[in-house]
């Protein structure tokens, strides 16, 4: 099983980035997927989370409609798409598969830094 999370980097505020996450040695199209992040010295909190059916995606209240969640099941891959991104965005995001209690994969991350 692997997720590999990539399209982080630095990026000046109001700026955006689109992460990706590749997913392989399951199948990706049962499974939730999240996207979290972890800024230095706070605690892990989840972004974003994008159902295996429908597909239905949820986010985080207080991205006040900046990032969009979607997924491409041809192509087993998670994206985050980040507009409007300000200084707090900064952290090392994070994707996650799921499915009940008993299958949860991360992935390694991909840092985000906004800074001018």
């Amino acid at each position: 099983v692997q997720l590999v999370e990539s399209g982080g980097g630095l990026v000046q505020p109001g700026g955006s980035l689109r992460l990706s996450c590749a997913a392989s040695g399951f199948t990706f199209s049962s499974y939730d997927m999240r996207w979290y992040r972890q800024a230095p010295g706070k605690e892990r909190e989840w972004v974003a989370l994008i159902s295996n059916e429908e597909p239905r995606p949820y986010y985080a209240g207080f991205l006040k409609g900046r990032f969009t969640i979607s997924r491409d099941n041809a192509k087993n891959t998670v994206y985050l798409q980040m507009n409007s991104l300000k200084p707090e965005d900064t952290a090392v995001y994070s994707c996650n598969a799921r499915q009940g209690s008993q299958y949860d994969y991360w992935g390694q991350g991909t840092q985000v830094t906004v800074s001018s």
